[in-house]
């Protein structure tokens, strides 16, 4: 009975152990096509990604919002005497940002202000002069003729001996006198119209010399008075009260922020497909993945940064290592996403640009004409000192003139 017994356990745990190795194998297959079948649908999902998403977009994050930065610098030399605009204030075009002392300026505007009506007054009194020698011509042709006449009637006389000799040749003398005064008078009239023909008062070229002058005496004064030739923000101000300020001194600068791009740095392999016109998506550091930026490639740079460095490199001399090189893409941003969320220059972003439409140039076709930035700031300022200068000519024409 014992020996039956203890029999039984053993076959019972045999019996186990084998059942347990018909099962291991079968789940160790299972748990293999498991992690397989994992491992193929991660390729697949990752294949197909690259297929529909990572093949058709070239991404880098060396990327810098770029923009206009126009450096505000005096026009005259002078002293400043008052500053109307601080760092991170906004100013717009035309508006003054400092102000220097205009004594000087001042009084040689007055003296262009005081040449201009001389010129002016002038050139009417060379008018008159010359009317005066129309007239001196007229007087010595009558003397002339008067003369004549009187040595006409004589000589019958001289022929009957009823005149003397004397007295006709004193009457022939003064038709010969008369004759030079009236030479005279007509090259003095020549030489008083040469002066004033072919011209009004306003056009003559001695009151066009003087309105010049007037002109530049008056944008000098005006520049004392330092404008915004654009609308931005102050940065970067460096001039303070009592400076004595050169031409082309360095004062402030002015970031219009409303127009900014984006210069995006892609690697050599990366520019292989990229063409003007495609699109751009930018998501800046500074508001994260929840604003998105739109955007248009308007460019790619002519160079790669090595090349325009201050000191390029010798890849020909000594040891050489192949470092990939990058090349700037210029990204121009909607101006709509830019007053929503706006930007500041230098600013790291991450550009995205959509390569699925590779037809488009890779270098612009044709020059542009249309100017990369203008001001008419001081194109008004020029025809302000042309409407005082008008003023100032009329005020001195004879009232007949006018």
């Amino acid at each position: 009975m014992s020996t039956t017994e203890s029999a039984t356990p053993a076959a019972a745990e045999s019996a186990n152990d084998s059942g347990m190795a018909a099962k291991n194998p079968a789940k160790r297959r299972r748990s293999l096509l498991l992690v397989a079948a994992v491992f193929i649908l991660a390729g697949l999902i990752w294949w197909l990604l690259w297929l529909f998403v990572f093949s058709n977009r070239v991404k880098t994050d060396n990327a810098y919002v770029g923009g206009n930065q126009v450096a505000i610098s005096a026009q005259v030399p002078g002293t400043v005497v008052a500053i109307l605009a601080d760092n991170t204030q906004r100013v717009l075009a035309g508006q003054v940002l400092v102000k220097l002392d205009r004594t000087d300026a001042g009084i040689r505007l007055q003296q262009a202000r005081s040449a201009l009506a001389r010129a002016v007054r002038g050139i009417t009194q060379q008018e008159s002069a010359a009317l005066a020698a129309d007239a001196q011509v007229t007087v010595s042709q009558l003397a002339l003729d008067k003369a004549q006449a009187d040595l006409k009637r004589r000589l019958p006389l001289l022929a009957a001996k009823a005149e003397s000799s004397e007295t006709v040749q004193h009457l022939r003398d003064g038709v010969a006198q008369a004759q030079a005064a009236l030479a005279a008078a007509r090259a003095q009239a020549a030489a008083a119209h040469a002066a004033i023909a072919g011209t009004d008062v306003a056009k003559n070229p001695a009151v066009l010399e003087a309105r010049a002058n007037f002109r530049a005496a008056w944008v000098a004064a005006q520049r004392d008075a330092i404008y915004a030739p654009v609308s931005g923000y102050v940065a970067e101000r460096s001039v303070q009260l009592g400076n004595s300020v050169q031409p082309g001194q360095h004062l402030m600068t002015v970031v219009p922020l409303h127009h900014l791009w984006v210069d995006a740095n892609f690697k050599e392999g990366q520019l292989r497909h990229i063409r003007i016109g495609q699109p751009a998506r930018v998501v800046s550091d500074l508001y994260g993945g929840d604003v998105v930026y739109h955007g248009t490639v308007v460019g790619i740079s002519a160079g790669t940064g090595s090349v325009f460095s201050l000191l390029p490199a010798q890849n020909a001399t000594g040891n050489w290592i192949k470092v990939v090189q990058r090349v700037s893409v210029r990204i121009a941003l909607n101006d709509k996403d830019l007053d929503k969320h706006p930007l500041r220059v230098g600013l790291s972003t991450e550009v995205t640009v959509d390569i699925r439409d590779d037809k488009g140039p890779k270098l612009s076709p044709v020059p542009v004409h249309a100017p990369v930035a203008e001001t008419d700031v001081y194109d008004q300022m020029a025809a302000k000192a042309d409407s005082e200068a008008a003023q100032i000519i009329r005020a001195n024409l004879p009232h007949a003139v006018q």
